[in-house]
């Protein structure tokens, strides 16, 4: 069988990720990379045994037998990057979100119809193993018809710099960057309901909070401690037209105990906690039950969890599966997310 060729555009942290993956997968083999910074794009492919290194991502696309690229640039890019590579023939995946506004998103789907490719949104936790298990129970009926989900991802100082705290690069902070996971976990696990209104509150009372002393934290390459744009926290209450509700709240920097991730969905038969560890929650013989499963990664594992994504994205490519992930899931969210930020700017609901 002959491999896929692949080519990377975006050379930041994110794409070491994509980089490892695709290296294991032995039905692909990366055959370009790009970046603006080429003396680091030359290293990654040193490292990766890449023959082609570009600077500019349109030579790379014009390069005829590259099939498949995965998109790790800054968020505003995602959409002008998207339709040039889908116009230029190649299926896509691209990092979350997947773009900044709306417009943009809905630009991006029309491609995908017009240029018959296809593109996958990297919504990693969707390849985690416990959802994998998660979601035999939910399409089995064992949860029912799934009501409410709240999710929660607190870091009390965790502002990343750089771009990340540049909204005209991010779109925004910790609603867009991971935020942005556990909402679309919860969508689709909650089967993928239409949104009907959302009302959302989102704070900038902290900054980076680059005073703080003998706590170390993540920080971007261009981390830039005079620098930030986005908000400290977001919370939002979103109502599908099913009738069903999320409840989400999630922080770069809040004076907050500790970090703490918490996910968990409620049906009428069952409920499940997601975050940290996959427990299932029933009831039978008038007794309330939890149930363990016995899985080896019962939490949310990133390495395991990219290699899925990037095998499922592989495995799409070439006709043997279909993504779990198309680019209508990624309107969908960035619809959500958009609104969240307006609702919180006009203070008042919003509805579709």
């Amino acid at each position: 069988m002959s491999q896929l060729k692949i080519g990377l555009i975006g050379n930041g942290s994110i794409s070491e990720s994509h980089l490892q993956s695709y290296q294991n997968n032995s039905k692909a083999v990366l055959w370009a990379i790009c970046d603006l910074n080429e003396s680091r794009a030359q290293t990654s492919a040193d490292k990766y045994n890449i023959p082609h290194v570009y600077t500019d991502y349109r030579e790379l696309l014009a390069n005829p037998e590259i099939q498949a690229i995965s998109i790790c640039t800054w968020n505003n890019s995602h959409a002008e990057i998207s339709i040039a590579a889908l116009e230029a023939g190649k299926d896509v995946l691209c990092e979350k979100p997947l773009c900044k506004t709306l417009d943009e998103a809905e630009r991006v789907e029309e491609a995908v119809r017009r240029t018959g490719k296809f593109l996958q949104v990297g919504y990693v936790r969707r390849h985690a193993s416990n959802i994998a298990v998660l979601k035999k129970f939910i399409d089995a009926g064992d949860l029912g018809e799934i009501y409410f989900a709240k999710a929660s991802m607190i870091r009390r100082l965790g502002n990343p710099g750089g771009w990340f705290s540049d909204k005209e690069r991010s779109g925004g902070g910790p609603l867009i960057d991971i935020g942005v996971h556990v909402i679309d976990l919860c969508w689709y696990l909650m089967g993928k309901p239409k949104v009907k209104s959302v009302s959302g509150n989102t704070y900038n009372k902290l900054g980076n909070r680059s005073n703080i002393e003998n706590y170390s934290f993540y920080q971007a390459a261009d981390y830039d401690a005079s620098h930030n744009t986005v908000e400290d926290m977001a919370n939002a209450l979103i109502r599908f037209e099913n009738g069903a509700s999320l409840l989400v709240d999630v922080s770069f920097s809040l004076h907050a105990k500790q970090d703490s991730a918490s996910v968990n969905i409620y049906g009428e038969k069952g409920g499940a906690e997601i975050e940290p560890n996959l427990s299932i929650v029933s009831e039978q013989h008038n007794t309330m039950i939890n149930i363990e499963p016995q899985i080896t990664t019962p939490g949310f594992d990133f390495e395991e969890s990219f290699q899925n994504e990037i095998n499922h994205f592989i495995d799409s490519c070439l006709g043997i599966i279909e993504t779990n992930s198309p680019v209508e899931d990624g309107v969908e969210i960035i619809k959500i997310l958009n609104a969240i930020y307006k609702s919180s700017e006009e203070g008042k609901e919003i509805y579709f």
